[in-house]
């Protein structure tokens, strides 16, 4: 395994922390652990080249690359079930009542991985509007700073594994066989309701719409708190009052800097005006 100096450790922490907010500073022996391998591949036999050649040229391809080697991308369907049956039975009513005259709901699922989280969402919503579901516009934005990730969500091809927490209703109504065997893609349908789109959460964010929810849940672990704190404020900013921010259960905000009010473990809101 090659090991890493801790002057050129240091430089690609800074880049990193910099760029994307990830806060690889007590990460050392993973760093070496997960890229030495990567690095022999790609011709390199010393991490000082292959820091200089990712901070000089910034290769986009070669710098997601990196990141999805230090950073974990696990997820599954109704991951954190707990936040879902809120959604469902608490902010949903809600919005429905609320958007009764434009029918147009806006949630962003942020740092959407490989896309489980804003299918789930999307399954609970047409589940929840039922016939009524064609008249809404549900559709769901879900970004995440991997082309990588984004590519695997948009084919909405999972393994049985991460669909085993799914009712057996939804697997037959919203999943079909794929010609890889044992593997299930997600619908048409329901592949048409989730937006994807590459974004890095440390931009400024401006989008045509306010969300009526945020779902950011266990991307924050890899941040520190100011970073953490800048990001819930942008989050606050991009919410309209009333509307939820949802993290991860092991995630909190600070409550004496956050404008959300904490509701209850991993849900804030916006005050409603």
């Amino acid at each position: 395994m090659l090991s890493i100096s801790d002057n050129d450790f240091h430089r690609l922490v800074n880049f990193v922390k910099t760029s994307y907010g990830i806060d690889l500073s007590k990460k050392k022996s993973l760093i070496s652990g997960r890229l030495s391998g990567y690095l022999y591949a790609l011709g390199y036999d010393n991490f000082h080249d292959y820091v200089n050649h990712l901070l000089t040229d910034q290769v986009p391809s070669d710098i997601e690359e990196m990141l999805n080697r230090l950073t974990t991308n696990y997820t599954y369907f109704l991951r954190e079930e707990e936040h879902f049956n809120y959604f469902r039975n608490t902010i949903l009513p809600w919005l429905k009542k609320i958007h009764s005259g434009d029918r147009v709901l806006s949630i962003w699922s942020a740092g959407c991985s490989s896309g489980q989280e804003p299918y789930t969402i999307s399954m609970i919503l047409k589940d929840y509007f039922g016939r009524e579901a064609p008249l809404w516009d549900t559709r769901v934005l879900a970004t995440d700073i991997s082309q990588k990730v984004l590519s695997t969500a948009k084919e909405g091809i999972y393994d049985g594994e991460s669909l085993q927490n799914l009712p057996a209703s939804w697997k037959q109504k919203y999943f079909t066989p794929s010609s890889i065997p044992g593997m299930f893609q997600v619908s048409k349908q329901l592949r048409s309701n989730v937006i994807f789109r590459t974004f890095n959460l440390m931009d400024p964010i401006h989008f045509r719409l306010k969300f009526d929810v945020i779902f950011c849940r266990n991307v924050m672990i890899y941040f520190e708190q100011a970073t953490k704190d800048a990001l819930a404020e942008r989050f606050y900013k991009a919410t309209r009052p009333g509307g939820y921010l949802l993290i991860g259960h092991s995630e909190s905000l600070n409550k004496t800097s956050t404008s959300y009010s904490y509701i209850m473990p991993a849900v804030y809101r916006r005050k409603e005006q």
